[in-house]
């Protein structure tokens, strides 16, 4: 049986008088008072999570359910397993289920339409048209319900340990489709960090026109319903959502001066209630919290083991400038250390993210920032390998 790596702890000796501000004393993270009975913000530039009410608790996502739809599809594009041009038709009965008044936010797709892939994308992210999703989702899947297998294997994949999909536009389904605060600022994070192209170029447009009028037969110009947009610097997405049983929510996000700060709100009681609140809560996370720039890119901040490699170690390096989130003016004492499972398998690649730089200060929660390998790690040849396993053996 072979032994289970051991997460090893280093301390980083080499950063901690660099981490030792002027002033030291303990920090107390700001409080940012709201009705919202759930909010959640993190500062994805650090992994600093700078507010938390409520964070993990089940609730209806209503339309930011449809973040995951875009998420599946970004994956499809990306993979090449679709094209932004392909196009799908609006079958009968889908447009018959989710148009009118009774089948909540529209696209006004006609039936038997051929619509591309872009065009619903721009439909569901900037419209919230529930029948794009669906849409989208029978043309990739031959029926929504497959789809949603798709949305829920993204989610296990992503981390979202407490999030189930059971639509694909987030229509109210008795408690089948589920998220919590934590589990949609992940994936607003992972839409971000993993389709940042197709992410700027769906998630941040002012309005979009489809469908006409009946009778005048005029276009239907509808605005995008993100309540950061044009009233926040550097906002730049996600969704809305709104039923009757979840309230107003939004997961929204924002960069300001190199800092890209996520949040989610759920439960508000109006429209303007989450504008308000969403655009204070995105204003307080930008003002109340500083980044503290701590190791310049490329430096090497420690050794990491190796085994099997033609080298019996790979320095540990900073792949961009490093920062951390203080609350702004304080200056806290602050300790790091950095934690990788090893010793770490060759062959390895120069710029490989294999281990992180974990900081605390009393008062805040920890903050983990990556290291990368220094440079490429080749497998040992035949007679290294033998000499590590003759070691193995004598406790070597």
């Amino acid at each position: 049986m072979k032994n289970l790596p051991i997460k090893k702890l280093l301390a980083a000796t080499i950063l901690t008088p660099a981490l030792v501000l002027a002033n030291p004393g303990i920090a107390a993270a700001p409080d940012f008072p709201t009705p919202a009975p759930v909010a959640y913000l993190t500062d994805l530039s650090t992994g600093a999570v700078l507010f938390s009410k409520d964070a993990d608790r089940r609730m209806p996502p209503a339309s930011m359910a449809k973040m995951m739809t875009v998420y599946v599809v970004f994956d499809m594009l990306k993979k090449g397993e679709l094209k932004l041009n392909q196009t799908f038709p609006v079958r009968p009965e889908t447009w018959q289920r989710w148009h009118g008044p009774a089948a909540g936010s529209t696209m006004f797709l006609s039936t038997g339409e051929n619509v591309s892939v872009e065009n619903l994308l721009k439909g569901i992210v900037t419209l919230s048209g529930n029948d794009a999703c669906v849409v989208i989702a029978e043309g990739i899947s031959g029926t929504e319900a497959a789809f949603t297998d798709r949305m829920n294997e993204a989610a296990k994949r992503l981390g979202l340990s407490n999030s189930h999909f059971g639509t694909s536009n987030g229509w109210p389904d008795n408690g089948v489709t589920y998220v919590t605060a934590r589990d949609l600022a992940k994936l607003a994070a992972a839409t971000i960090q993993d389709h940042p192209t197709l992410y700027k170029k769906f998630y941040s447009l002012p309005n979009f026109t489809w469908g006409k009028t009946l009778g005048a037969g005029a276009d239907i110009t509808q605005a995008n319903r993100d309540p950061l947009l044009g009233r926040v610097a550097g906002a730049d997405g996600l969704k809305t959502g709104h039923t009757d049983e979840a309230g107003y929510g939004f997961t929204g996000s924002a960069i300001q001066n190199g800092r890209r700060l996520v949040m989610v709100m759920a439960g508000l009681t109006s429209s303007n209630q989450r504008i308000e609140e969403s655009v204070r809560f995105m204003d307080w996370g930008f003002r109340a919290w500083q980044a503290k720039p701590i190791v310049k890119k490329g430096k090497k901040v420690e050794t990491a083991d190796v085994q099997l490699g033609d080298a019996a170690t790979v320095g540990l390096v900073a792949p961009t400038d490093l920062a951390i989130t203080l609350p702004s003016g304080a200056s806290p004492e602050l300790q790091a250390r950095v934690v990788y499972d090893g010793p770490i398998k060759a062959p390895i690649k120069a710029g490989q993210h294999i281990a992180d730089l974990v900081v605390t200060s009393p008062g805040l929660p920890s903050q983990s920032v990556p290291l990368v390998a220094e440079n490429d790690v080749q497998e040992a040849g035949f007679f290294g390998r033998a000499w590590a396993g003759l070691m193995g053996l004598f406790g070597g």
